[in-house]
């Protein structure tokens, strides 16, 4: 488990140990000498925020903030930064996330004291879960005033201690360049996370003599998160690789925070290995790839599943052997051998004991394993894993993702199909239910171009994340694919979009339920359907769409669609898509609670055994072949 994070003189936050000091003392290289500044502690943190290259805010103001508010009014008419006023705190922060998730920086949102700290609380939440690189600024009481329960004063950074990777109280304006400095170090290096600064009101307001701290300069005694991977386990890695017959890669949302999909492919092709992803981990390898198998875990693919359910070794990369990837988790991958590489130490064996663990950036890593490799003349035998493929293959045309074709209703999985076809290159969000994963099924991604709250689970998430995402990549394509239970928990975002001019564009799967509970209620609790119709009430979202001046458009029929959505991507300006779907759809293949990746509910019905054994497959091409073939008839290879 992660540490909670405490004051800066209890350092106690993620990859930091306290070694024999009680209490850290920060060293700072020394600066260049520069003559202090005469300056507000709100001005040396808008100040300290432009050094560390912020062109973004997403924000709302309140009383205890407006000091750093009124620096940021003079900053902004300055250029350089621009702040986004969102409609709810939670949108802040769910922006700032994705516009993490989209360019790898950090990212940034503001919020006041009490209500206006606590409404941020989500947002922190799911990017924790994630690991995603954040900084949040929040308003405090003043400094005498903390502890005396004064007009909205909340304990922020107690209520977020399980929840950052760490935070601080700003007791002195003089700290605030460094904490700044120190924000953005802890938050983007090691694993990733988000960091709290609390800075009370008076803080801002105070004046002292400014003196920057440039980014980099801070170093953090105690924290020195590892990067390079043991040579012997690398070796060791190596090996196993080098005798598995029936190898998988499992690769996740580490690989994405480390750039590392070039060594992914690399090694994927050197050893011939299928690769399958989490969730958070989509877009580390291209799903067009013959060796990707696509998700795993509870919605994931059929053949994914089964590969991870008998393969020999599994090579996880960046993931935590979530509990919604291992279903029951002592038949996860029950006869493999393990490779667990994560730049997380406690990662590294809290699910799973791995017979080969590698702590360090995961990009690092895989370049070592690929180096030493053609240093040792490995080039990798693709016969070596050609029947294994053969077998995945087979399970993957006997249990294909199929997209529906209902006669009376445009099935949720073509309308997302279709979206994709026509937007193969788009950074898209999602919000958290059924919708979401049909996209995950059906969408195709890039590395950064799936943005989708995958721990924590959050409603409510998408369009933010897409306000974020289209802010930091203003000339990218951004889709937000939504669900009409969802898109109402921040519906209200509707507004900054029109403020700002996003051209953001949002589908939402609309069947008049909360879909995925809709689906657990059926499967699980004998069709009680207990308080997760969204029907009544619902409202008219196109309608809602003009209300903010923003372009809505309805989806009722098939023929509808394709044009539809033409029309939506062609469209100079944000565009809210209210699209129609069969209302008692369920996502399959699903592993019920309990049940292990193998028994999956869901799936079409299994081919007869003999037919699938009369079948063959050429080791050279892959062509299928009658097994009373000698030769294959497509190249000629010997069977």
């Amino acid at each position: 488990m992660r540490s909670r994070s405490v004051p800066y003189e209890e350092s106690r936050s993620n990859n930091i140990s306290l070694e024999t000091e009680p209490r850290l003392k920060p060293e700072v290289s020394a600066p260049p000498i520069k003559a202090p500044k005469r300056a507000t502690g709100g001005y040396a943190l808008i100040d300290s925020l432009k050094r560390h290259g912020v062109t973004h805010i997403f924000g709302y103001p309140g009383g205890a903030i407006l000091p750093i508010y009124d620096e940021l009014y003079r900053a902004e008419a300055a250029g350089g930064i621009q702040h986004i006023l969102v409609r709810h705190e939670q949108g802040a922060a769910h922006a700032a996330d994705g516009y993490a998730r989209a360019t790898g920086k950090v990212g940034v949102c503001f919020g006041t004291s009490g209500p206006g700290a606590t409404n941020l609380v989500t947002g922190i939440a799911t990017a924790h879960m994630d690991s995603i690189p954040m900084v949040i600024i929040t308003g405090q009481v003043s400094r005498a005033a903390i502890g005396t329960d004064a007009f909205q004063e909340t304990d922020i950074y107690g209520i977020t201690l399980p929840i950052v990777k760490h935070s601080y109280v700003v007791r002195d304006p003089k700290d605030m360049a460094r904490i700044v400095a120190e924000a953005f170090y802890i938050a983007s290096s090691g694993r990733p996370g988000p960091v709290l600064i609390d800075v009370p009101k008076d803080v801002g307001l105070e004046e002292f003599d400014y003196i920057p701290v440039e980014p980099g300069s801070v170093k953090l005694p105690g924290y020195r998160p590892t990067v390079k991977g043991n040579p012997r386990q690398i070796v060791q890695a190596i090996d196993l690789i080098r005798q598995a017959r029936q190898p998988l890669l499992y690769v996740g949302g580490g690989a994405i925070a480390a750039n590392a999909h070039a060594e992914v492919k690399q090694l994927a092709e050197l050893f011939n290995i299928p690769v399958t992803t989490t969730l958070m981990g989509i877009g580390a390898f291209d799903e067009h790839h013959p060796l990707s198998v696509g998700m795993l875990g509870m919605h994931g693919t059929a053949y994914a599943n089964f590969a991870v359910s008998e393969c020999d070794l599994l090579i996880c990369v960046g993931a935590r052997f979530d509990d919604r990837v291992t279903g029951k988790l002592d038949e996860f991958a029950s006869h493999a051998k393990v490779i667990h590489i994560d730049i997380d130490p406690a990662e590294v064996g809290k699910n799973r004991t791995p017979d080969v663990p590698i702590v360090g950036d995961v990009r690092n890593v895989l370049k070592e394993l690929l180096r030493r490799t053609h240093t040792a003349g490995i080039s990798g035998t693709s016969n070596q894993t050609q029947e294994w493929l053969n077998r995945i293959n087979r399970w993957r045309e006997e249990y294909p993702l199929v997209v529906p074709h209902h006669d009376h209703s445009i099935a949720p999985q073509e309308v997302i199909f279709e979206v994709g076809r026509q937007a193969p290159d788009a950074y898209y969000t999602t919000d958290v239910g059924q919708h979401q994963m049909w996209a995950a099924q059906f969408l195709k991604n890039g590395p950064r171009r799936w943005i989708s709250s995958a721990g924590l689970g959050t409603m409510g998430f998408g369009l933010p994340a897409a306000i974020g995402a289209k802010v930091a990549l203003p000339d990218e394509q951004v889709i937000c694919i939504s669900g009409d239970a969802s898109f109402q928990m921040n519906l209200q975002e509707l507004g900054t979009i029109a403020h700002y001019g996003i051209n953001v564009k949002t589908v939402i799967i609309n069947n008049g339920w909360q879909g995925m509970v809709r689906q657990w209620q059926q499967a699980f609790y004998g069709e009680r359907y207990s308080s997760s119709n969204m029907e009544p009430a619902m409202p008219d979202f196109e309608l809602l769409a003009k209300a903010y001046g923003i372009k809505g458009m309805v989806i009722r029929s098939r023929n509808e669609l394709q044009d539809a959505i033409a029309e939506m991507l062609a469209h100079d300006g944000p565009v809210l898509v209210d699209a129609h779907v069969t209302r008692d759809e369920n996502c399959y293949p699903m592993v019920a609670p309990g049940k292990s990746n193998a028994q999956m509910i869901g799936l079409p019905e299994r081919p007869k055994e003999e037919t699938v054994a009369e079948l063959i497959y050429c080791s050279d091409c892959g062509a299928k072949n009658v097994s009373t073939n000698k030769f294959c008839p497509e190249c000629g290879t010997k069977l």
